[in-house]
């Protein structure tokens, strides 16, 4: 007897001492990512680097009065992969409080989960219904009690098997985490196949301090673990390696949220992203398909021929503008926008008609030049267009003559109205199949809600996956087309016609000679053009043009439709009409019911 006891301890001995003398291996994961830590070689098992906080805090820093006697846990490792805790405790002067670990960080990518069922715990004979708290990283199991007591607590935990190479490694933090400091733990562990290595620590769970002591017995079918003392939160972890195919199991992981893994690029948010390209390029050739007929048909038009604005009929020369088309008109069919200069040239385009008069009122050297608007009374108001006679409302309001500086109020809010008749206008004249204003609207707003989704499903994407790119591409796509939408009006055949026509009225405005007009009709129809050249920023040429001839072709104080004060001649008239032009477009854009 004595020598089969001595036979078994030599044979111990020299286990144990393989173990000291084996190298150390890399832990692998159920993905083959490597975790960081130390796997002993032929007794020696690794710990895992940059594992979490082992227990709740406040065990650590405020134990309880009371003590653990004795601790024996019993580990049964199945071919599952499945481990049954039997755990006999004596705990003295406090009731059952004990925290089991539920995860640790294996690295920077993973999380290591240990799933905890089927709990049952006895105190002596009596069953205990225990209260069970899941605390951070920890499942705290407590129960009330006084005195000296004996616990039996049971449970079931899986995730605690991983491969490693060259065979398999059970990872369990099975003593300790108890609320008040134990004296003697003892851990005993079993399994389906021999054991090949063992290793444990004590402490917290990143210690590298052993254990009191580790032994395997002589059938290599159990190693036994000891720890003399642990201070309240302090864990013993074990560690037990065995040959591969003992039980095939893999380790419970949770991917830690990073930004960068949660925007991974990879086949799928690659593929998201080409999709997205490719949405985007097929938009923009649909947008030049669906454009580009306006584009072949404004060509086409303005090379037809000369579009200056007189007709010479019977001898006589008159305005005629291309389609008919007046200012206001001309600045939303070019643009699609209802703008404040169109406004202005409206203005200027109703005193050339005839129905107001502008007065420049006199002025000291460093007061702001100011217009008086008078009103036509004997004007046929009812000829007017829609917009004309909603801006005519709204300079006057029932009043004879109106400042320009005093343009406010009921202005102001009569301006909303003028850019919905202009918009209007466009569409009744048949330039746009629908308002310029309603289908930019209307794109947009498809734009920000998709963009808005996708902000949506970045953030659940982001946090819960690593397809975040997904998101974002939808968030992409929602502002280009947000964007895009500004260009989505399109005009119609007689819309892109005439929008041809009124680009030869530009280049003749901007290239057009004097001396094609004759002398009589100057003034007449260089006025009729001056309220064209405001639109398309020509002011200065015409105003001048203007200043130079009456209506007989010499020179003048004043025009039939504008008036300076006293020691004012036409001479002037260049300057007084662009600093006019300015002073209402300033005065129109106060009121921000249009674009600038």
């Amino acid at each position: 007897m004595a020598g089969t006891r001595a036979l078994r301890t030599f044979s111990a001995l020299l286990t144990l001492g393989a173990a000291l003398a084996a190298p150390a291996s890399a832990f692998a994961s159920a993905t083959g990512e490597a975790g960081a830590g130390r796997t002993a070689g032929a007794v020696g098992a690794s710990r895992t680097a940059g594992a979490a906080g082992a227990v709740p805090a406040g065990q650590a820093q405020g134990a309880a009065a009371g003590k653990v006697v004795r601790d024996e846990i019993t580990l049964e490792l199945d071919k599952s992969g499945l481990v049954r805790v039997t755990e006999k405790a004596v705990v003295e002067g406090a009731g059952f409080e004990r925290a089991l670990v539920t995860r640790t960080r294996l690295n920077d990518e993973h999380d290591r989960l240990y799933k905890i069922s089927n709990i049952r715990l006895t105190r002596g004979q009596a069953a205990v219904k225990p209260e069970v708290d899941v605390r951070g990283d920890s499942t705290v199991i407590r129960a009330p009690g006084s005195g000296r007591q004996e616990y039996t607590l049971k449970y079931d935990v899986s995730g605690v098997v991983a491969p490693v190479p060259g065979g398999e490694e059970l990872r369990w933090h099975a003593g300790g985490g108890w609320a008040v400091p134990a004296e003697a733990v003892k851990v005993k562990v079993t399994g389906p196949a021999p054991v090949q290595s063992v290793n444990c620590f004590a402490g917290h769970l990143d210690s590298a301090v052993g254990c009191t002591g580790i032994s395997m017995e002589h059938t290599g079918l159990a190693a036994d673990f000891e720890q003399g003392k642990l201070a309240p939160g302090e864990v013993m972890t074990v560690i037990v390696g065995y040959p591969s195919g003992a039980t095939g199991a893999r380790p419970l992981l949770e991917r830690r949220w990073t930004f960068q893994s949660a925007f991974t690029l990879n086949w799928v948010t690659g593929g998201a992203l080409l999709g997205l390209v490719a949405v985007l390029l097929g938009g923009v050739g649909l947008l030049v398909w669906t454009r580009g007929r306006d584009e072949r048909v404004v060509g086409a038009e303005t090379r037809a021929g000369d579009h200056a604005p007189i007709s010479r009929d019977g001898g006589r020369t008159e305005f005629a503008p291309p389609d008919g088309v007046r200012p206001g008109q001309i600045g939303t069919l070019l643009d699609e926008q209802a703008d404040v200069v169109d406004v202005t040239a409206t203005i200027v385009d109703l005193a050339v008609r005839g129905y107001l008069m502008i007065e420049e009122q006199p002025r000291r050297a460093y007061d702001a030049p100011d217009w008086k608007l008078v009103r036509n009374p004997n004007a046929p108001v009812g000829a007017l267009l829609p917009y004309e006679a909603a801006l005519y409302d709204a300079i006057f309001d029932g009043r004879g003559s109106v400042l320009l500086s005093q343009l406010h109020g009921s202005f102001a809010n009569g301006l909303g109205k003028v850019r919905d008749e202009l918009y209007d206008d466009v569409v009744r004249q048949g330039w746009f199949a629908r308002r310029p204003d309603a289908v930019r609207t209307r794109w947009t707003t498809i734009g920000l809600v998709i963009a808005v989704l996708g902000i949506a499903v970045t953030v659940a994407l982001a946090w819960f996956t690593t397809y975040g790119l997904l998101g974002l591409a939808l968030i992409i796509a929602g502002a280009a087309l947000a964007v895009g939408g500004q260009y989505m009006p399109a005009r119609t055949a007689k819309g892109a016609a005439a929008l041809a026509h009124t680009l030869g009225f530009r280049d003749y405005l901007f290239h057009g000679r004097v001396e094609d007009v004759p002398a009589d009709k100057r003034v007449e129809l260089f006025s009729r053009y001056l309220p064209y050249a405001v639109v398309f920023d020509n002011v200065d040429h015409w105003a001048r043009c203007v200043a130079e001839f009456s209506g007989n072709g010499a020179e003048a104080d004043h025009l039939y439709w504008y008036h300076g004060p006293a020691e004012w001649d036409l001479s002037r008239f260049a300057d007084s009409m662009r600093t006019f032009t300015t002073t209402t477009s300033g005065a129109i854009s106060a009121a921000r019911a249009l674009r600038s």
